[in-house]
């Protein structure tokens, strides 16, 4: 049986998992289908986070922090509706995708929450 901590570990690893993909991709021509997957999966597991674990039952302090910053990731960046105008319009547009795709990561790395995120992984 997985503990508490083992699924929260495994939760914020593949959100890790789906940053390490945004930035390896290439941009090119059809990019797009996966910069919204990767974010579709992404949103899912913060959202998991944010709604679905306690931070009381999580013995690590720095948990708490994550937590805050991932709800504030939730909060103020919405990239879904402009990734839809988008691909209706310039889903082949290599410059478009580069700018968007760099965006996300931009607002990933925010209060430097992937790198807390990283951090807390290790601790567990």
């Amino acid at each position: 049986m997985v503990s508490y901590t083992e699924h929260l570990k495994n939760i914020l690893s593949q959100i890790l998992d789906s940053y390490q993909v945004l930035n390896d991709i290439q941009d090119k021509p059809g990019d797009l289908v996966k910069i919204k997957k990767e974010m579709l999966k992404m949103n899912g597991f913060i959202k998991v986070v944010c709604n679905n674990i306690d931070e009381y039952t999580i013995q690590q302090s720095d948990f708490k922090k994550v937590k805050s910053k991932l709800k504030y990731y939730l909060e103020n960046y919405f990239f879904e509706k402009e990734m839809e105008t988008m691909s209706a319009l310039y889903s082949d547009d290599n410059y478009r995708l580069k700018n968007m795709r760099l965006k996300i990561i931009e607002a990933l790395d925010d209060q430097k929450m992937i790198e807390d995120l990283g951090d807390l992984i290790k601790k567990l």
